[in-house]
């Protein structure tokens, strides 16, 4: 009996050991795993975590850097930035041209001047040289060419441009004794233009194969001719009723031929989100009257174009 007791003990005691180095041993754990599996575990949540906040972090940073290039890329954002459209022009009546006070008025000018009032900030007039207007807007020191531009391919490849908003043709300008000499193109052609470089007008005198000296502004042409040191111009038929004829500045010269048919617009920077904007104020104002208003002010209402 002793020895079974003793017996019993001895297992008793066996067990408790094996029990007791069990729940020590480093490298099991409750669940029966070892502890190295749960450090691996645990470190593998750890990265879990870490990848996906900096996965977070970094969408995050791609979003804001997304929208910071999109506000980059705004025309109107940098035009409200610095609180000012700039527009670049050339003395060009019944469009652009100053008054008596050296202020810009005209049909693109009080139109510019409304359009920028409607966005929040002022419109700023900068006399251009016409043959660089694209590199004008592309370097930034103009934001818009509003100066009855003729829509043609190499302007509308190279600018972002609103709708039509004037119809115009390039019409010459002879000394009026002469106008019964010069009723067709083909009586033109012996005689030397004058036209502004980079306009429609020179791009006529091409087409037609005329003789032609380039000037600076299309107002420089009439007065070569006015001075007979040109036999004709070629000019924008708007600008030839308000500068040309009998009560004007230029009573002796009289507009003949007609060129050809066209369309004014306004330019901007290829790309711009101003141009949709003007787009949309220009429906705005022909639908009040606004446009049409202005348009008799300055005698140019049978040329607007329908928006």
């Amino acid at each position: 009996m002793k020895k079974l007791i003793a017996l019993s003990l001895t297992m008793m005691l066996s067990f408790s050991l094996a029990a007791c180095g069990s729940s020590n041993d480093p490298g099991s754990t409750s669940e029966g795993g070892s502890s190295e599996d749960s450090q691996r575990a645990q470190g593998a949540t750890a990265d879990g975590d870490a990848n996906g906040n900096a996965a977070t972090v970094a969408d995050g940073n791609a979003d804001a850097a997304d929208g910071n290039a999109d506000a980059a890329d705004s025309d109107m954002a940098y035009v409200k930035d610095k609180g000012t459209l700039v527009v670049g022009i050339t003395d060009f009546e019944p469009m652009d041209y100053k008054d008596a006070d050296g202020n810009w008025i005209g049909f693109d000018a009080d139109m510019a001047k409304a359009f920028a009032e409607s966005i929040g900030v002022t419109a700023q007039f900068v006399e251009i040289d016409w043959d660089n207007k694209t590199l004008e807007l592309d370097g930034k020191t103009i934001d818009c060419v509003w100066n009855g531009m003729t829509l043609v391919d190499s302007v509308k490849n190279s600018m972002e441009c609103s709708n039509p908003y004037c119809n115009n043709a390039q019409v010459v300008i002879v000394p009026a004794d002469k106008e019964s000499l010069y009723q067709d193109v083909e009586s033109l052609k012996e005689l030397n233009f004058a036209v502004e470089t980079g306009s429609a007008g020179e791009a006529e005198a091409q087409a037609n194969n005329f003789s032609y000296t380039p000037v600076q502004q299309q107002s420089s042409a009439l007065m070569e001719v006015a001075a007979g040191t040109a036999d004709a111009a070629i000019i924008d038929s708007l600008m030839a009723a308000a500068m040309v004829g009998e009560g004007t500045g230029y009573a002796d010269l009289t507009y003949t031929v007609r060129l050809n048919s066209e369309e004014y617009g306004v330019g901007f920077r290829k790309g711009s989100d101003l141009a949709a904007a003007l787009n949309d104020f220009f429906a705005a104002s022909y639908a009040d009257g606004s446009m049409a208003q202005c348009a008799e002010k300055y005698g140019v209402q049978a040329a607007i174009v329908e928006q």
